[in-house]
């Protein structure tokens, strides 16, 4: 613990959701007296005079930006034009407002979503501009992307010091768990927990299972982002990742004997699989900062799905 973060003013939007829960708690692990998390019952940070307002009552000294509109394929399908503009309105009037206040570091926290559908895996940050999103988050991903944008431009115009993260799919304890949102992970735990409860011999996963992805403790990609706003500087983005990649249905599998279902995991090909595959390359963030994510999948596995069936209720 090197006292950085003690006498700072820490602004972290998105400081009561999933992954903010866990960057605060790192930020109270070092030390930092001044956590201020922004409510949107008080500001909406898509609106640039409550995002002035916000930099005027917080008086920040850096901006650790988690907020967003975001969730599963599903969710993504049916507000793909909420999560560009909300999403985009929101990083845009942050950056601007930064600047003009004069903040001392703006961490921007993007997306995997940002990269091309058919990069190459593990993906390198310099393939990033490399073809389109996958179809179904494009417009997340791209809102997302437009900070990376925002960032190197704002650096060289202005010298503004804004650094872009790319965390990979999260899960934990605390995640969404509504199956109208959700992502994968907590979908499918949800789903064989509700089957082992009412006696069901099958569960329903969207598209084929043969896509694979890599996912990323939410504890562990909070201290990447705290390492990364105590220590780089950089302009170019920075992938947060595990560098484990799985196939979906063998992560189904594992999620089921995990929870006791023992049943058939049927595939409904009707719906998409989205991006082919995700697997990060993680060597900038281990050599730029030094880190590595810690939590091996099973073990996070093992306390998302304990920390599930204590609080489902």
């Amino acid at each position: 613990m090197s006292g950085f973060f003690k006498d700072k003013r820490i602004v972290v939007t998105g400081g009561a959701g999933f992954l903010g829960r866990y960057v605060t708690e790192g930020l109270d692990d070092r030390g930092c007296e001044k956590i201020l998390v922004p409510r949107s019952r008080d500001y909406d940070l898509v609106k640039g005079e409550d995002v002035r307002r916000m930099y005027d009552d917080m008086k920040p000294d850096i901006v650790i930006h988690l907020a967003a509109v975001v969730g599963g394929i599903g969710a993504n399908r049916r507000h793909p034009g909420k999560f560009f503009y909300e999403n985009l309105m929101m990083g845009v009037q942050l950056i601007e407002q930064g600047r003009l206040y004069g903040l001392e570091k703006f961490v921007a926290v993007g997306t995997v979503c940002a990269y091309p559908k058919h990069t190459a895996v593990p993906f390198r940050e310099e393939d990033i501009w490399n073809g389109y999103p996958e179809e179904t988050n494009a417009p997340y991903g791209l809102a997302k992307k437009m900070l990376l944008v925002q960032s190197q431009a704002y650096r060289c115009e202005y010298g503004f010091n804004s650094i872009f993260l790319l965390p990979v799919n999260l899960y934990g304890p605390g995640d969404n768990f509504d199956p109208r949102t959700s992502h994968v992970i907590p979908a499918i735990i949800k789903k064989c927990v509700d089957a082992v409860e009412n006696g069901r011999d099958y569960i329903e996963c969207w598209g084929t299972g043969n896509v694979s992805r890599e996912f990323i403790y939410a504890a562990d990609a909070a201290e990447g982002i705290l390492l990364a706003t105590e220590h780089y500087e950089g302009p170019e983005p920075v992938n947060i990742g595990s560098g484990c990649e799985i196939r979906i249905n063998v992560l189904a599998e594992k999620i089921a004997e995990m929870t006791g279902f023992d049943g058939v995991i049927r595939w409904d090909k009707s719906h998409p699989d989205g991006q082919p595959r995700r697997g990060l390359d993680i060597s900038r963030a281990k050599n730029g900062f030094g880190f590595e994510a810690k939590t091996p999948l099973n073990r996070g596995l093992r306390a998302t799905i304990d920390w599930y069936l204590a609080h489902r209720r």
